[in-house]
């Protein structure tokens, strides 16, 4: 295992990311872009240079879409990923276009978040959610890549039971434990035995679970919330996963604080890598 970092897809800054990322001692990135205007050729190649000079491998890119979003549990089922029928088609094309920017990258693997996905098997709404998964899925394929599914807003079961169902042979999970407690879903530890054999990449981040009906729990320093990453760490080795930890790092703390908890954390991590 090895310990990664988001970098974050905007426009005029991106040499100053990821120069930053190599300071820190990263050789190992997700490349997070909610901005499709930005997937051009020309863009490509500019980030291909730019990764190359620094010595950067991008291990996924994790494919934002447009529209509203809402992050809790009162806007959050209508607004997030696939899921909605108002932005179903659009984002379908978002993820699709997502993935072939990634594919001028080199990048094999394609991340999203995609909604609060019905747990009943007799919701009306769960089999267009699965037929809409299956053309990106499919279309990933034919880019000879993978769809991962960005842990949070569905029980480990409920994932299980969607990449069942979806059925294209391609589809995995970005285990994101912080956002199984954020959301009230799982233990992460124990969401091992659920989808562990299904796991492409993981965030690094930590959380504490919600204590309001409609409001999402806390993000934290990872080490301070109800991660347990010793035991983390340990299921994922039994389970054969030797990619990243990517550290993703969302609290709003000013751009000094974040650097030196992003050093904390990669320091952390890297000291329980050493120790398994």
């Amino acid at each position: 295992m090895n310990v990664g970092v988001c970098i974050s897809h905007q426009a005029g800054v991106m040499r100053d990311s990821i120069a930053s990322a190599a300071d820190l001692g990263f050789q190992h990135c997700q490349l997070v872009s909610w901005l499709p205007a930005l997937w051009t050729q020309t863009e490509a190649e500019s980030l291909t240079r730019l990764f190359d000079e620094y010595h950067i491998t991008i291990t996924a890119f994790w494919c934002g879409w447009e529209g509203p979003h809402a992050w809790d549990f009162v806007s959050g089922p209508e607004t997030l990923g696939l899921v909605p029928p108002t932005y179903r088609y659009a984002r379908m094309k978002n993820l699709c276009d997502g993935a072939d920017f990634a594919r001028l990258l080199g990048v094999a693997d394609v991340i999203s978040h995609m909604g609060f996905i019905p747990e009943a098997l007799t919701d009306w709404n769960y089999p267009g959610t699965i037929e809409a998964l299956r053309v990106v899925a499919l279309h990933c394929a034919k880019n000879k890549q993978k769809l991962l599914f960005e842990t949070g807003q569905e029980t480990p079961i409920t994932l299980l039971r969607t990449i069942e169902d979806i059925d294209t042979g391609n589809v995995y999970v970005n285990l994101d434990p912080a956002n199984l407690i954020l959301y009230g879903k799982a233990n992460p530890v124990d969401s091992l035995e659920t989808f562990g054999a299904w796991i492409r990449g993981v965030h690094a981040k930590d959380g504490l679970y919600p204590t309001k009906g409609r409001i999402l729990g806390q993000e934290v320093k990872i080490g301070e919330g109800k991660v347990d990453f010793p035991a983390l760490l340990s299921g994922l080795k039994a389970l054969g996963y030797d990619g990243s930890l990517t550290i993703e790092h969302e609290i709003e703390v000013s751009q000094s604080q974040r650097h030196d908890d992003v050093r904390a954390a990669k320091d952390y991590l890297e000291s329980l890598i050493r120790a398994l």
